[in-house]
């Protein structure tokens, strides 16, 4: 019987096993939105795992969000990601990088450049988003042109570009939570009758062109997505998800895609297992529970219903979790008053099982 203990294969890129760390917005980038020494000794910390996907790291400069988020869409953000990867590596480990377009969540004083919010359509998140200037309201995003959704896509295959410069093994791209990619899946967030909406498979054509230009820019055994069906995350609403997520696994299945993550939401169990029969390549779960994914939930790797397990908060708290699970604990208790800025306290100060 496989465990999640036992080596797997992505697509030519060997892990020692099937334990991920899941991608985690930590708001700790430096000027520039670039990497910085925490940031290294953070992801290195973590090198046991069988994969690290990194925080969002955003693909454009209107592509983000939050504040103190990185990026790789210059030079220098490139530069900066090339210690992460090259210590990671050095340490064993294998890491894939989250592009995140965050699409309407954010706020222009997040942005350089008199730049705007954008999305598929000119529909206003619920809610505030937290910035410098302490929370603010959620604005009417900017609604993409069709060359406009091309160029986005260009810079999705640009930022992917970037990554394999860096040093990443691949990249995963944010389809999921609500942000950009979500947004165009989902009926609620996207309005649109044309090319890019309308339909269930129109709804799924953004996520689809995304995904094949970036494995045409890196290859295919380079390029994964993340998707959250039915998540409420961020004022999604997809009451009946199943017939746009099975157009969009039916068109990239073909690909040879490293990977497929999954973050399961409310009771979509069945729909887990049907994405699951129809796409070929190997799935990384994060599982649905009440609360953080915890340790005994890793037996959907035993049961076949999943590849790898992504964990969340509790790598965040445990920066050595694959021998913590094989040891059956004790666990560190992650801290939420530090999960967001701030400097090593709650980042790289996690005790590991040795000490």
């Amino acid at each position: 019987m496989t465990t999640v203990f036992d080596p797997v294969d992505l697509a030519g890129t060997p892990l020692a096993n099937r334990i991920a760390m899941a991608p985690m917005t930590r708001s700790r980038a430096g000027e520039g939105g670039t990497a910085t020494e925490l940031t290294v000794e953070y992801y290195t910390q973590r090198a046991s795992a069988g994969l690290i996907i990194t925080e969002g790291i955003q693909p454009s400069p209107v592509g983000q969000g939050y504040p103190s988020t990185p990026g790789l869409h210059s030079p220098a953000q490139i530069a900066s990601w090339r210690r992460v990867t090259d210590s990671v590596h050095a340490a064993g480990g294998r890491i894939f990088a989250q592009l995140m377009h965050a699409g309407r969540i954010g706020h222009p004083v997040l942005l350089p450049d008199g730049l705007v919010p954008v999305g598929p359509s000119p529909v206003t998140a619920p809610g505030q988003v937290y910035t410098q200037e302490g929370p603010k309201d959620f604005v009417e995003p900017y609604e993409l042109t069709d060359a406009e959704v091309r160029a986005t896509i260009a810079d999705f295959a640009a930022a992917a570009r970037g990554a394999v410069e860096a040093g990443f093994d691949g990249v995963e791209l944010h389809g999921a939570n609500g942000y950009l990619i979500h947004q165009f899946l989902a009926p609620n967030t996207n309005l649109r009758q044309d090319a890019w909406g309308g339909s269930d498979e129109a709804r799924a054509r953004f996520a689809v062109e995304v995904v094949k230009a970036v494995a045409a820019e890196i290859g295919p055994e380079r390029t994964a997505l993340r998707i959250s069906p039915s998540h409420p995350y961020n004022g999604i609403e997809e009451p009946a998800p199943e017939a746009v997520y099975t157009a969009l696994v039916r068109e990239i299945e073909p690909l040879g895609l490293a990977y497929l993550h999954l973050l399961e939401g409310v009771e979509i169990r069945e729909l887990t297992l049907a994405l699951r029969k129809q796409f070929s390549g190997a799935l990384v779960l994060n599982v649905r529970t009440d609360g953080p994914t915890g340790p005994g939930d890793h037996t959907v790797i035993d049961d076949g219903i999943a590849d790898l397990v992504s964990y969340g908060a509790l790598f965040l708290a445990n920066p050595d979790l694959p021998a913590r699970l094989k040891a059956g604990g004790p666990f560190n208790t992650p801290d939420p008053a530090t999960y967001f800025g701030g400097d090593a306290k709650g980042y790289t100060d996690y005790a590991p099982l040795d000490a």
